[in-house]
């Protein structure tokens, strides 16, 4: 299969009115990436491959989300709506190119997988002009039957055409379809329009190929993995069947999912081994989990990279750019954005820390803030290695906290702290030189002691 070249059309041409939404119906998301994202990334890719996507008029959107998925994808805008064979046609100058096989599938089917796409190649290599992709339906109603004799397909009957009996039949039309691509052109153009509707049917390839005296035959899958999206609804059913496989990959990889059914998952989650994840867990795109993380309830996490055998939550929110050192703890209802969090940082309670950069190994107490936005603008704050911050201490960046600095709690920083000094910020009052004297002139009631001599 690798020695044959191949193109695949992806139609995603459709408005989605029933969506009723101003987003085009491609671009709704499932698993937290758009419908289009999901079948691109199952299309053949690497040397030989080319892909296509066919769109609507001043569908830019579309365009540029394949770019983002496939940076090689070709697009080609179908001005007008003529059936399903006319946007295949929109990428002639693709299809020209002559690749073995032309695969033609659609924008909306985000279940389909590479396996799949391999499926409907093999019997190309073998002689077929078509291999087209059937499912059993449960109920059959609406969908076009396939007509068979023996292992060949015959012809693709629509409901309104089929007789009783062509009803009955339960093999039905996913759409999507894989043609000799050295006889592509010639069975799509051959293609015409005398129809109810005036309309070009992909459909219609299956009887021009059985007119030629050309194999034509079926490849079957299951009806969840040719689901088509129409609606909210059927997006809702589509995100379900998309998370039950992806709970089932996690922990097929080692990962325990105390109550699968309540953890969300995005499809490009990466889990290390021995990875724990609680009831109710949100867990967004651009997520990477190291070895032996710990994931409590209640939690949503976002654009993050976990190190091994951090603790997060419960009801933690991790946004996007946070990056947590291995060791790291964060606690309930603590925030975090843009952050390094090196190894060891504990962040245990109540808490938001932005826009920063947190020291190996220090503490930052319940109630800390660091107040990055003026209002204008984001400022960072930088809390060097072994630092320890008290409760209800607000840290007002642009500001530098030095290793192993001690911040009284209730304190405003507004001036960076030295290393290894202790800060009892009121007012912009004090921050005091040489850490260990002050902390105990601080357990005395202010009475200023000796520092006694290094030894």
């Amino acid at each position: 299969m690798t020695a044959r070249s191949s193109l695949t059309i992806v139609l995603a041409a459709g408005e989605g009115t029933r969506m009723r939404s101003n987003l085009p119906k491609v671009l709704h998301p499932v698993a937290h990436q758009s419908l289009l994202a999901h079948v691109l990334a199952a299309a053949p890719k690497g040397t030989g491959t080319s892909l296509a996507v066919v769109i609507g008029p001043d569908h830019q959107a579309v365009a540029d989300e394949a770019k983002r998925i496939r940076p090689d994808a070709l697009t080609f805008v179908q001005s007008e709506r003529l059936g399903t064979a006319h946007a295949v046609l929109a990428a002639r100058e693709a299809i020209a190119r002559g690749a073995d096989d032309l695969l033609i599938a659609f924008g909306d089917t985000p279940l389909i997988s590479a396996e799949t796409f391999a499926r409907l190649r093999a019997p190309l290599a073998r002689g077929a002009a078509i291999a087209a992709l059937g499912f059993r339906a449960a109920d059959p109603t609406g969908y076009g039957r396939f007509i068979v004799e023996g292992d060949r397909l015959v012809a693709i009957r629509e409901q309104a055409d089929a007789s009783a009996e062509e009803r009955k039949i339960d093999l039905c039309n996913a759409g999507v379809m894989a043609i000799d691509g050295r006889r592509a052109l010639d069975i799509l153009e051959t293609i015409g329009n005398a129809n109810s509707k005036g309309e070009y049917y992909l459909t219609d390839a299956v009887e021009i190929v059985r007119k030629q005296g050309w194999e034509s035959v079926v490849i079957e899958t299951s009806e969840d993995e040719v689901r088509g999206i129409n609606t909210k609804a059927q997006l809702a059913e589509a995100e379900a069947v998309m998370q039950a496989r992806l709970r089932k990959a996690a922990m097929e990889a080692g990962v325990t999912l105390i109550a699968p059914e309540t953890v969300y998952l995005s499809a490009d989650t990466v889990f290390g081994k021995d990875v724990t994840i609680e009831p109710f867990v949100v867990i967004g795109p651009g997520v990477s989990i190291a070895d032996g993380a710990v994931i409590h309830s209640f939690s949503h996490i976002v654009e993050t990279t976990l190190g091994k055998k951090v603790s997060i939550g419960p009801y933690a929110r991790l946004r996007p750019g946070t990056t947590l050192g291995d060791g790291a703890r964060i606690g309930n209802f603590v925030e975090t954005k843009a952050a390094t969090l090196e190894a060891g940082v504990k962040v245990n309670h109540l808490s938001y820390i932005g826009d920063a950069t947190v020291g190996a190994n220090s503490n930052i107490g319940a109630g800390t803030i660091t107040c990055n936005y003026d209002g204008f603008k984001k400022h960072k704050t930088i809390i060097g290695q072994g630092a320890f911050v008290g409760t209800n201490s607000s840290l007002v960046a642009p500001v530098k906290i030095g290793n192993g600095a001690y911040i009284g709690s209730g304190s405003v920083i507004t001036r960076d702290v030295p290393d290894d000094a202790m800060a009892l910020e009121r007012n912009q009052q004090t921050i005091r030189e040489g850490g260990a004297a002050r902390y105990r002139e601080m357990k005395t009631g202010g009475k200023k002691l000796e520092k006694k001599p290094e030894k």
